[in-house]
């Protein structure tokens, strides 16, 4: 570093770290010399001459207005602004100020009597020169202290990382100014698209075009990059961060503008890129007459509160002003846990939040819930989800699954609940699992009790299907994000399995809105978008976390991919529809699709057999069962690769009984 390198950076943290007291007094100083300067200025100017004052008297009036001008200046409190960061607000307060300070300045010659007209131009002059001069001077001094190199003491220590930003717009501005003085980030430039702006400097930054990244990451030493492009589209963003994860550097993003707290953005706003980022797409606005349709000043139940589903399912429902909310869930810790988070809103919503620790296997419970809190609509989210645990445990499995969603729906219809939303999943569609083939059981029944006008006694029945949520408890999501901080490596069942992914606030909110058009009976399908190659997840979560990628092509890369197999009751796809007859809905992403069903009597004998059968404890009953009952139940054809058959199969084909 050179030695005027080193006389700056020494200057720079000598004026930052200045006492307040010094900081106030020059600025004081600064503004009196100006404020007599723009006076001198406009008389000067009005007179067409080199202005001095007729007398003493009427110079101690014209002195009056410096002085004037800094008691209103202190008052107002501009000696409280930082001077580096007095942004559009702070100037929009000094120009008040000034006018204010040239307004009593005027007063204050009428009242002091003194002879001869003020001209009004030279009133005029003096607000706009003193104006200018004052916001002028705090402009020209953040704009050196922003261009002393390196003033902050984490760069002096060596420790910042060199980072650029993405998007040189109002967004990126505001980060860089936060990130100058922060003790962890070096800003060495801007990359923005926008051509009119390449080569052009923003905030004494470069902008560069998006092609020179790998240059300026290999010059400068770049460790991060850093998007700042909030206002864009899901869409966009998503083309962004997918030419940015071949740079094998790390990404960090900052949250819609509408998450970022009121005022400047925080160094803690910033956050790492997540599957939602990568997957997510442009939301549909919702239609607020559904979300508010079998919520608002009602009764609503959530079961499975505690899961992923079901707690936003509880925290958008909240927000829809139910009379009172019952949330319900067999784990204490997971009730614990989002009770606490929603009581808190529930005091600014005024909604009674009532927790119930408790299995919706037990019927009394049910009932007694039910009836105590006069519940309208409930939200049936409680299930074993997951797939390979369920396959192990499959008497646990169905009686949770489907013999739970019976007993709370038998509980609604006879206690006259009048909305039942089971929130189902894609894995009931030709299931090669117990979870799957659980839940198109209680799919079954659900859509035999709305075929039955009396047996359902007026309760609309209805279901909602749809895929994966992103990062939800035990994802694949979370599970690779783990494996690369521990340095992987990274395990992907197979090289061709793909899944769909939405996230769990837009699938809560769909939830909502499916319900709300149900007539009884409805199996209603969420629109997924795209598949994803969960292979192609993974090596995009690796460059982007900014590790690189070890195979064949890159043998010295950092993170390796294991292909482990499909794991039990595992398909390479997913399927949402069992028919294919689907029809449009009110809402672009909501399709009610009509599939076949059981009649009650089929679903109920259907039932009745497999109590027996796990009673008895009798896995090949069990399978039989589900065999008979379950369209496209096929546990030993897609979900296992060769040799690899499913556990709860191979007991089936071998006669052995469920221990």
């Amino acid at each position: 570093m050179s030695v005027r390198d080193r006389w700056l950076q020494k200057l720079g943290r000598q004026a930052i770290h200045l006492p307040r007291r010094p900081k106030r007094a020059l600025l004081i100083l600064n503004d009196l010399l100006l404020l007599s300067l723009a006076l001198w200025l406009a008389f000067s100017l009005r007179l067409n001459t080199y202005y001095a004052p007729p007398s003493d008297a009427f110079t101690g009036v014209l002195a009056a207005g410096p002085v004037i001008g800094v008691i209103t200046f202190y008052y107002l409190g501009l000696y409280k602004l930082v001077t580096r960061f007095i942004g559009p607000g702070g100037t929009v307060r000094l120009l008040a100020a000034t006018a204010l300070a040239t307004l009593l300045w005027v007063l204050f010659i009428q009242l002091a009597g003194v002879p001869g007209v003020l001209p009004r131009s030279t009133i005029i002059l003096y607000f706009l020169f003193s104006g200018f001069l004052i916001w002028g001077s705090r402009q020209v001094v953040g704009w050196m202290l922003r261009l002393l190199p390196d003033v902050t003491p984490a760069y002096f220590d060596g420790v910042a990382k060199n980072v650029v930003i993405y998007g040189a717009g109002r967004t990126g501005v505001m980060l860089l100014d936060t990130l100058r003085y922060s003790h962890e980030y070096k800003p060495v430039g801007f990359v923005d698209e926008n051509r009119s702006i390449w080569g052009q400097f923003v905030s004494g930054l470069k902008v560069s075009r998006p092609s020179r990244l790998p240059k300026m990451i290999e010059q400068l030493r770049v460790e991060e990059i850093l998007l700042a492009i909030p206002e864009a589209s899901r869409q966009r963003q998503r083309t962004v961060i997918k030419r940015l994860q071949v740079l094998n550097v790390r990404v960090k993003t900052l949250p819609a503008m509408a998450d970022i707290a009121a005022g400047r953005i925080q160094i803690t706003d910033l956050r790492a890129i997540t599957a939602e980022d990568l997957l997510g797409r442009d939301p549909v606005p919702p239609d607020p007459s559904l979300l508010a349709r079998n919520v608002r000043g009602k009764s609503v139940m959530v079961t499975g509160a505690g899961g992923s589903i079901g707690s936003e399912l509880a925290r958008q429902i909240l927000k829809l002003k139910p009379r009172e909310l019952i949330i319900l869930d067999v784990s204490e810790s997971a009730l614990f846990e989002i009770e606490r988070e929603l009581v808190t809103g529930a005091r600014r919503e005024d909604t009674p939040v009532q927790a119930v620790l408790g299995s919706v296997l037990d019927d009394g419970l049910m009932r007694r819930t039910i009836e105590r809190w006069g519940v309208q609509t409930i939200y049936h989210a409680a299930a074993y989800k997951h797939v390979p645990m369920v396959e192990r445990n499959p008497a646990v499995g169905l009686e949770n699954n489907t013999f739970g969603t019976m007993i709370v729906a038998d509980a609604a219809r006879d206690l006259g609940v009048e909305h039942f939303v089971l929130v189902s999943t894609d894995k009931a569609v030709n299931p090669t699992n117990i979870m799957g083939a659980s839940k198109r059981l209680a799919e079954h029944y659900l859509q035999s009790l709305a075929l039955t006008p009396e047996e359902s006694n007026g309760t609309i029945f209805t279901m909602v299907r749809f895929g994966n949520v992103l990062d939800s408890s035990g994802s694949v999501v979370r599970l690779f994000r783990e494996q690369i901080e521990k340095g992987g490596p990274v395990t992907v069942t197979h090289r061709e399995i793909i899944r769909y992914f939405m996230s769990i606030p837009e699938a809560a909110e769909l939830v909502i809105q499916a319900g709300a058009m149900a007539k009884g009976g409805d199996v209603f399908v969420l629109d997924m978008g795209d598949p994803v190659k969960i292979d192609d997840l993974a090596r995009s979560m690796i460059r982007l976390m900014g590790r690189t990628v070890k195979d064949e092509r890159n043998p010295k890369g950092e993170i390796a991919i294991t292909y482990t197999g499909l794991r039990e009751g595992e398909k390479l796809y997913e399927e949402l529809l069992i028919s294919g007859d689907t029809a449009v809905t009110a809402h672009p992403r909501v399709h009610r699709s009509r599939e076949p069903s059981l009649t009650l009597p089929e679903v109920r004998r259907t039932i009745e057999s497999l109590r027996v059968a796990i009673v008895s404890r009798d896995i090949s009953a069990v399978q039989a069962v589900l065999l008979r009952a379950v369209e496209g139940y096929q546990p030993d054809v897609r979900a296992a690769t060769p040799g690899h058959e499913p556990t709860v199969m191979r007991a089936a084909l071998s006669g052995r009984t469920l221990h």
